[in-house]
């Protein structure tokens, strides 16, 4: 069935945006499985966050249809086959990733409560308690409010004018999967599900990529459509990881050392191409230059705030200094990307290092210029770790339009981790 009618028959059927517990990201089971085997535990408070205020989520989203999505989600577990998948399957060329001690208390979880308020046109939604537990409802928490508040703009539309609508976005994809077929050796990911438009969206732009891109497409983040489609679940580490073991320090000294830390646990774990380093939160210059030697052998780099440029041309000249070969690691872009920029990115580092893009909002929710007042433009929604152990968690980032945490803090670890002015950038997504 094409997609226009799919999404007109689902608009009318009470279908659950989140469909399975491995409708998420790759990366939040291994960093939930770190997270069981080394803190957990933590106690964790995540929030929901809208960074783009003019998106009034709590006028367009009924709050009853939110919780019914919410509720949902809490009565899920693994199915045997998602089980079987997870404990069988070769991921990143290793067999049995997930341990059976993590295993069995995965096929027994529930995910803990929520608490969901309305506060002026937004929602407060939080989610509290042990860390490997909360953790988990990240991605599903973006995906709800997300699809919902696209659900929204859809149900004042008629069947013509979405059949229309649909086309016109799938001739858009199209066209920027033929445009990165033109550029010789780029390959590419889909990290798109924390802010995809729709689990069904998301699923055909990947079996766009990977019609038009073939074993260019290195698979998607998305593990319940990587299990469908029988494609490589992609991913990694990211930033909550070094916000709480920092928010866990008992003094600046520690404060210090926290991200290493992270990094230690995860080396202990993983080899090969799991071994990212994600070098942004707290700055990626002075990351690089206090870092240990035994990170300059790990596989490569994720660069995900500031000028992506300048973040691989200091992983480069890092590599060098610390006698490793460039053009053997990995540099791993995934910030606000779309195909000019990976073009532009590809063309001057390819041979250089290789090269590869995590492609996020910009290929699952790209809906700009489509619908009137730009109604289903994507828009600037997180989800993260705000405090630890009653602990307030910051993320400073290259790009200080995307720090968080109280002022206070985020002073301190500036000063902790010797920050110095950076350059402001727009948040787009």
């Amino acid at each position: 069935m094409e997609i226009a009618t799919r999404v007109w028959n689902h608009k009318w059927k009470i279908d659950p945006i989140v469909r399975s517990l491995i409708d998420t990201d790759f990366y939040k089971l291994l960093m939930c499985q770190s997270v069981f085997h080394n803190r957990p535990d933590v106690r964790v408070t995540f929030s929901l966050i809208n960074r783009s205020k003019h998106v009034p989520l709590a006028r367009l989203i009924d709050e009853g249809e939110l919780r019914e999505q919410l509720d949902h989600i809490r009565s899920l577990s693994l199915t045997r086959g998602e089980s079987t998948w997870l404990r069988g399957n070769t991921f990143y060329g290793k067999r049995q990733m997930f341990r059976p001690d993590f295993m069995e208390w995965f096929e027994n979880l529930r995910l803990p409560p929520y608490f969901l308020e309305r506060v002026g046109d937004q929602y407060e939604l939080t989610f509290e308690g042990s860390w490997p537990e909360v953790m988990l409802w990240e991605i599903p928490a973006l995906a709800v409010l997300m699809e919902l508040r696209g659900r929204a703009v859809l149900n004042d539309m008629k069947k013509f004018e979405m059949q229309v609508l649909y086309a016109r976005a799938t001739a858009k994809l199209w066209e920027k999967v033929e445009r990165l077929r033109d550029a010789p050796g780029l390959r590419i990911a889909d990290f798109g599900t924390r802010r995809r438009h729709s689990f069904l969206w998301q699923d055909w732009c990947v079996q766009a990529m990977t019609e038009g891109l073939g074993d260019r497409f290195a698979g998607t983040s998305n593990c319940l459509i990587a299990k469908n489609r029988d494609l490589e679940a992609i991913g990694t580490n990211a930033h909550e990881l070094p916000m709480v073991y920092a928010a866990l320090a008992e003094d600046d000294a520690a404060l210090a050392q926290a991200p290493y830390d992270v990094l230690a646990d995860w080396h202990k774990e993983h080899s090969g191409n799991l071994r990212i380093i994600l070098p942004d939160t707290y700055g990626t210059v002075g990351f690089l230059e206090r870092a240990p030697d035994w990170l300059a052998g790990w596989t490569g780099i994720r660069i995900d705030s500031g000028a992506p440029e300048v973040g691989a041309e200091a992983a480069i000249a890092w590599w060098i200094v610390r006698g490793e070969d460039p053009t053997q690691k990995l540099v791993i872009f995934s910030d606000g990307l779309d195909v000019d920029k990976m073009i532009e990115l590809h063309a001057r580092f390819h041979g250089r290092v290789r090269v590869s893009f995590g492609w996020g909002t910009l290929l699952t929710n790209d809906f700009r210029g489509l619908t009137q007042d730009d109604r289903l433009a994507p828009f600037s929604l997180v989800c993260k770790a705000i405090s630890a152990n009653g602990r307030p968690t910051v993320k400073l980032s290259d790009n200080p339009n995307k720090a968080m945490g109280p002022q206070s803090e985020i002073d301190r670890y500036k000063r902790v981790f010797a920050v110095g002015e950076q350059e402001r950038r727009e948040v787009m997504v």
